[in-house]
């Protein structure tokens, strides 16, 4: 439980950070490091470092280096889930759906970006099974976070064909070759570089209705 302090105001107590948003402020500076340095070459101590902690303190939160990986790829996975989720849902067409989506998935913040950017570098230690019990429970939700993903533009997908806005496809191939066009932008583009973001949202998401040979509903 969070610790007090005597408030200097009216001697009440006031709540120092607590468990969780020390968590969060590692997870924060973990995805800056990991994204400017590499995830191999950043070192952990870095990390503790940036959010003012001892190196062993991060212990207390995550059992190691690759524990807080698998954190940050499973929340960048359901982030995109999630986002996914509600553009689908409030569109009124599955045309319209479909653009929604895919332009929802290069909109993302500086910070998102950098989460991104780890994801599409390291995605592939998803595969890899950890003998610690914490690391491997980690690995297996960042796992479970992707088929999740993969599933709903499945389901999506078929729902296009069926409705024949889309030609048939198998669905779980489709939905992973729109998925790796949108993030491959993400091994290349940094923020405030010579292409402003929204040229490149443009460019992608009209080869991903390409793709599927879908025009823009805004075009």
């Amino acid at each position: 439980m969070p610790t007090s302090a005597p408030n200097a105001i009216g001697g009440r107590p006031v709540k120092r950070a607590s468990t969780r948003s020390k968590r969060d402020a590692i997870i924060s500076n973990a995805i800056e490091i990991f994204s400017r340095d590499g995830y191999e070459d950043s070192k952990w101590a870095d990390v503790a470092k940036a959010v003012g902690i001892g190196s062993t303190a991060l212990y207390h939160y995550f059992e190691s280096k690759v524990h807080c990986l698998y954190v940050i790829l499973a929340e960048a996975l359901e982030h995109h889930l999630e986002e996914f989720e509600r553009v689908t849902k409030a569109s009124t067409s599955f045309e319209q759906a479909l653009d929604d989506a895919f332009h929802a998935g290069l909109r993302l913040t500086d910070h998102e970006m950098a989460r991104m950017r780890i994801l599409v570098s390291e995605q592939g230690l998803v595969a890899v099974p950890r003998k610690s019990e914490r690391e491997e429970a980690a690995r297996l939700l960042a796992r479970e976070r992707l088929r999740q993903l993969e599933f709903a533009w499945s389901t999506f997908l078929v729902r296009g064909m069926e409705q024949h806005v889309i030609p048939e496809a198998d669905p779980l191939m489709l939905s992973r070759a729109l998925l790796g066009l949108n993030t491959s932008v993400w091994h290349w583009y940094r923020p405030g570089g010579a292409i402003p973001l929204s040229q490149v949202e443009d460019f992608i998401v009209a080869r991903q209705l390409a793709m599927v040979r879908v025009e823009s509903p805004s075009a």
